[in-house]
């Protein structure tokens, strides 16, 4: 009996080695096509993304240097223009890779300091000044804000992708709205827009990495939202979605915050 145990037993242990062992292949089998299929959609989109900036600066330069081609002045200065905005589209999606690795890596450091969110709101939106030929953007500042003590950069890199966000994916004309209050201890922005809203299927899908909303234009690497989400948890703080009954999307985030008033801070 002792003996019939003991072999139960070798057999039970063998199975267990072997389901795991099939298991864990099956898990690494998983995580290998999920990566290439990630490693694709960034390949995609990276092919579109870089090529075409880099595609028009290259263009804009050779017409420039062509002596034989009279270019007026007015016609050179387009062509400066559109090297300009070419640089600033590729610096955008390079400077998403390098956060996106900042964030899967785990080096991203908060450093908080003293900062006028009505300064970082229209810093943001004059980077974006290339991009607003189409749209409106209103933000009347709050005069009554106090001082937050937050990582200005990591604020306005977000302010900047869900501008950004907005612009590429909403209709021409649409008016983009900012506001930013000061509420429990937080700092609340509230970036809403009058365009056509999400899919509600699909908006719990918008803050992962390299997902792109179905039936939208192509372009884009599906990074800045989710690169908005990893900064704002960075932070503690928290980042949600919604449609406007009366159409568009409102993106509010929500950050915990030490505030201080301009007097204040003269005395620290």
């Amino acid at each position: 009996m002792f003996l019939m145990y003991f072999v139960i037993a070798l057999i039970n242990a063998v199975l267990t080695v072997k389901i795991k062992d099939f298991q864990q292949k099956v898990k690494d089998k998983e995580n290998k096509e999920k990566s290439i299929k990630l490693y694709n959609t960034l390949l995609n989109s990276l092919s579109h993304e870089l090529r075409t900036p880099i595609s028009t600066i290259i263009g804009a330069i050779d017409t420039i240097r062509d002596r034989q081609t009279n270019l007026s002045e007015s016609n050179r200065e387009a062509l400066y223009s559109e090297i300009e905005i070419a640089s600033f589209r590729l610096n955008r999606q390079v400077q998403n890779l390098l956060n996106m690795s900042r964030l899967e890596a785990g080096f991203i450091q908060v450093k908080n300091d003293w900062c006028d969110m009505n300064e970082l709101v229209f810093s943001a939106i004059n980077d974006e000044k290339d991009e607003i030929s189409h749209h409106t953007i209103e933000f009347i500042p709050n005069e009554n804000l106090p001082f937050f003590k937050l990582d200005s950069g990591l604020v306005e890199q977000v302010l900047q992708n869900i501008i950004n966000n907005a612009l590429q994916y909403t209709p021409e004309n649409s008016i983009i709205t900012i506001a930013i209050q000061h509420k429990d201890e937080h700092c609340n922005i509230e970036v809403s827009d009058n365009g056509n809203g999400f899919p509600e299927n699909e908006i719990n899908l918008v803050f992962d990495k390299f997902y792109r909303l179905n039936n939208t234009r192509t372009g884009g690497t599906g990074l800045g939202l989710s690169i908005v989400k990893g900064f704002i948890e960075a932070m503690n703080g928290k980042v949600k979605l919604e449609n406007l009954s009366h159409g568009g999307a409102k993106f509010t985030i929500e950050i915990p915050a030490e505030t201080s008033y301009v007097n204040n801070l003269k005395n620290e």
